[in-house]
């Protein structure tokens, strides 16, 4: 996950941050592909373990060690029918005229579940911890919200939040989800998730009632790009935190 903390600074056109990568209105949001699997776990790894979390906000550095997530894992999600994933692709700098297809760099990714009940399940919410603030996670967490209405015709939104990060709470809070009476259990022996640092760590269920945004949205398609049907790897959408949309799953050689 991803987002600022009260008094962080928000992102506006052309924000800089220190590493010298700036993020623009021009953000776009893509499903991923295969092709994406190890981009995304580097990122996952990069915004909740080790010391490279430390430089963000979201780091559980404190409370566990291990691993987020691996390659295995990722890539077996990506190739699942029920299971989205979503990446933010910053523009890259201005190419030279001969350098060819610059592309993008990734900068947050969000991963989406379809369940039954009209719920869908949002996790493996991450920004680049030295671009967190940025408003990234804003326009991912809504695009993510966007995409569960019209493709899956979600009327609820759930996800699992560490109970002691208060602090993350508050920011879902902020942005319409509620805390419920539900909790779920730490997998605790299972180092394919973490290396607990504490014997206290459990999950608090937070979720969001998403039919409100599903009747704003009306008849309204997902966004595509005209030449999806001819070039499906091409489908992309600029993202305005106002009118955020996707394209198709990205894909690569291997799917």
């Amino acid at each position: 996950m991803s987002g600022p903390p009260p008094g962080c600074q928000r992102d506006h056109p052309g924000h800089r941050d220190h590493s010298g990568h700036t993020v623009r209105a021009g953000l776009t949001v893509r499903a991923a592909g295969v092709g994406d699997a190890a981009t995304i776990v580097d990122l996952i790894e990069s915004a909740y373990r080790g010391e490279r979390s430390r430089a963000g906000w979201t780091t559980e550095a404190d409370l566990l060690g291990g691993q987020r997530t691996d390659l295995a894992m990722v890539t077996a999600e990506l190739g699942r029918p029920d299971i989205r994933f979503l990446v933010a692709v910053a523009p890259a700098p201005a190419p030279a005229p001969d350098a060819g297809d610059p592309g993008g760099m990734v900068v947050g990714c969000c991963q989406l579940q379809q369940r039954a009940d009209g719920i869908s399940y949002f996790g493996m919410f991450a920004v680049r911890p030295e671009l967190q603030g940025r408003g990234i996670g804003d326009a991912l967490l809504a695009a993510a919200e966007r995409f569960a209405c019209l493709e899956w015709s979600s009327a609820r939104m759930e996800m699992f939040v560490i109970s002691l990060r208060a602090e993350l709470i508050a920011w879902y809070e902020r942005r319409g989800y509620r805390r419920t009476e539900r909790c779920e259990p730490f997998p605790y022996g299972d180092e394919r998730f973490g290396v607990p640092r504490r014997a206290d760590l459990a999950f608090v269920v937070l979720d969001r009632d998403l039919r409100g945004l599903a009747d704003r949205l009306g008849a309204e398609a997902w966004p595509r790009n005209a030449g999806d049907a001819d070039a499906p790897d091409k489908g992309v959408a600029d993202v305005d935190p106002g009118n955020i949309g996707l394209g198709k799953r990205q894909q690569s050689s291997s799917e």
